[in-house]
């Protein structure tokens, strides 16, 4: 058997492995480069190539720059803008969900992106009066399409550009994509407003992901918060001016835990004053530090003020005894929002059977001490614990710390479960601070740098990626989890079988296959066969391994009818984001499924006529800005 032939088995099976989704998709491209290898298609230097291509390089890089955007608040920031211009109209709310959506997922992550806006634009649906499933699927569609902004908007865009320049060609610009991207885009957000709105289904789906207003509101009703929260300011005769919490022992002599300490500003200065109210409200908002964990070695001054939880009997206590001024907090929901940050969030943990921490005291500094962290409040089952009681199996601490505290508190799997799910809220946290205009400013250098030319792309991404670390916009730990290893191993482990099928000759003939189907007929039904190929694939595998595997047949189809290659290749960038019949052809889609309750059919119903569209007006339009 010649090796085209077990090539294109190979690829016959590793297709059908993704269409039946029993096995994980990364695990299946995996087994095709295994595949290859083993029997003697290509060498090991051919198979292990993939891990080391810029193109794979680039992409896990992108995804770090999109974390660092959500973990400053960047994207939650705009996307609570963007929805609450809808004003009630849920037309509105569709076309600028879209227009949003499109935006940010031509500069981060679709996934990011759709990942970061669905709660507020399921809090929104709710909101008009209606249902999440009458807006999900056309923010998943608008990533897609937005992908074709930029040539960083999706991976397909970077394979099909990397592909021309190593096959000697000019590569895409970076907002060349946008070109055809604009005019698709458009067409989306007509098409669903007028004709693709009447097609969604109006039923009620699950549980999106957890809201920040709504989890700190049951937080605050299960722990009993309500009425336990308290401001106090530091009078001129209280014996707290000079000393620090450490010093004063609150928590010990009086049983409150102190929150934040918020210093006192002494007012606006006189440039302040002179600045129109809109501006001096912006820089106020640029300076204010976000909140943060109280230092203990802070020493406290007259007008302070402390945000402290405890007992009104403590409180009280603690007012008489330190010469304070009190005022409770009647929205303790709206004050445990407030104490979030980028840096700082709140979250509840579980002890398990085998925890070392049974017995344990929290008032002795279990816990707390050890991670780090405040305990807000203790619960086993429907009764509140003093903090002087041992723990036992099943009882729930609320806790107060770093995000990424938070996170390795997640990772004691023997001592804890940490309740809910922690990095969904830290990333809807959309206050702006110096962080967040650090990250903005980053991207805007990585975007620069990209369109100037330069350095090369991968090189100004992983620039950018390297200042989010340098500056903190994200941890080290955050990176790592940002990047969707699945999605790298994919890539990397499909670039093999793209090898294998120009080395083998099954390129050369499927593209002479499509040059005397089509190209007997002219360059644009050549291009229209580029398009469909490319779309069928992409329904039912990765758009990425998708585009991977059609570049070197799209590149030998153009050299075998004597045309230039970039409006083919541009056709099957177009291809690769139009997996609109399947929930499992992106990320986005599949996403979307279960929080608006789509059946599989809704994703056909919807999808097909704007296929229809994009083949239409791709047919028109890439032809004249990159003739055939």
């Amino acid at each position: 058997m010649s090796d085209m032939a077990i090539t294109f088995i190979i690829l016959g099976v590793t297709v059908l492995l993704f269409v039946w989704g029993r096995l994980e998709s990364d695990l299946v491209a995996v087994g095709s480069l295994l595949a290859l290898y083993l029997t003697d298609v290509i060498s090991l230097d051919d198979a292990l190539s993939g891990f080391g291509n810029a193109t794979v390089i680039l992409i896990g890089t992108l995804f770090i720059v999109g974390e660092g955007l959500n973990r400053t608040g960047v994207t939650a920031y705009f996307g609570e803008r963007l929805i609450g211009s809808a004003r009630g109209s849920g037309w509105r709310l569709l076309v600028l969900s879209m227009v949003g959506t499109a935006i940010l997922s031509g500069f981060i992550s679709n996934t990011g992106t759709v990942a970061t806006l669905m709660p507020a634009i399921v809090l929104a649906a709710w909101r008009v009066r209606s249902v999440p499933a009458a807006f999900l699927i056309p923010v998943a569609f608008a990533a897609n399409a937005g992908g074709l902004l930029t040539l960083t908007g999706t991976p397909p865009n970077i394979v099909v550009s990397d592909a021309l320049e190593a096959a000697g060609f000019r590569e895409f610009g970076y907002f060349e994509f946008s070109l055809i991207g604009v005019p698709l885009l458009i067409v989306a957000i007509v098409y669903m407003a007028v004709i693709g709105r009447r097609l969604l289904p109006e039923r009620r789906g699950g549980s999106g992901p957890p809201l920040v207003g709504q989890e700190m509101e049951a937080l605050a009703e299960t722990y009993s918060l309500y009425g336990e929260i308290y401001r106090l300011r530091v009078r001129a005769s209280s014996p707290l001016i000079g000393s620090s919490l450490r010093q004063s022992n609150l928590g010990r002599r009086f049983g409150v835990t102190v929150l934040q300490i918020e210093p006192f500003q002494g007012g606006t200065t006189r440039f302040e004053q002179s600045l129109p109210s809109a501006v001096r409200d912006r820089v106020e908002a640029i300076q204010t530090e976000p909140p943060a964990l109280p230092d203990p070695s802070q020493p406290l001054a007259h007008n302070d003020v402390l945000l402290a939880s405890g007992t009104p009997d403590q409180i009280h206590q603690l007012e008489v005894g330190m010469h304070l001024g009190v005022l409770p907090v009647d929205e303790a929901a709206q004050e445990l929002g407030d104490l979030l940050s980028q840096e700082i969030g709140i979250a509840e943990v579980l002890i398990t059977p085998r925890s070392s921490y049974i017995g344990a005291v929290v008032s002795e500094g279990a816990v707390g001490t050890t991670f780090g962290v405040q305990v807000l409040g203790i619960r086993r089952g429907d009764r509140l614990l003093e903090s002087t009681e041992p723990l036992q199996f099943g009882d729930a601490l609320l806790v107060r710390g770093t995000w990424e505290v938070i996170g390795v508190i997640a990772e004691e799997k023997r001592n804890f479960v940490v309740v809910g799910q922690p990095e969904q809220i830290a990333a809807q946290v959309s206050a702006l601070n110096i962080k967040s205009w650090l990250a903005l400013s980053i991207l805007t250098g990585m975007v620069a740098l990209m369109v100037s030319g330069a350095v090369p792309v991968v090189i100004a991404a992983l620039l950018a990626a390297a200042a989010m670390l340098v500056t903190r916009c994200l941890t080290s730990t955050q990176a790592y989890r940002a990047v969707s290893w699945s999605t790298v191993i994919l890539i990397a482990a499909m670039i093999p079988m793209a090898v294998a099928l120009e080395s083998t000759g099954g390129a050369q003939n499927v593209a002479d296959a499509l040059v005397d189907v089509f190209g007997g007929l002219g360059g644009v039904p050549l291009l229209a066969g580029v398009i469909l190929i490319t779309t069928g694939f992409s329904q039912v595998i990765s758009n990425t391994a998708a585009a991977v595997l059609m570049a070197p047949i799209a590149l030998s189809a153009a050299a075998g009818l004597g045309v230039d290659p970039h409006p083919l290749m541009m056709g099957l960038a177009v291809g690769a984001s139009s997996a609109f019949l399947t929930p499992i052809g992106t990320a986005p889609n599949l996403m979307v499924m279960a929080p608006a309750g789509y059946r599989f059919r809704d994703y056909t119903r919807v999808g097909l006529p704007l296929l229809v569209l994009f083949l239409a007006v791709s047919l028109a339009i890439i032809p004249v800005f990159w003739p055939l």
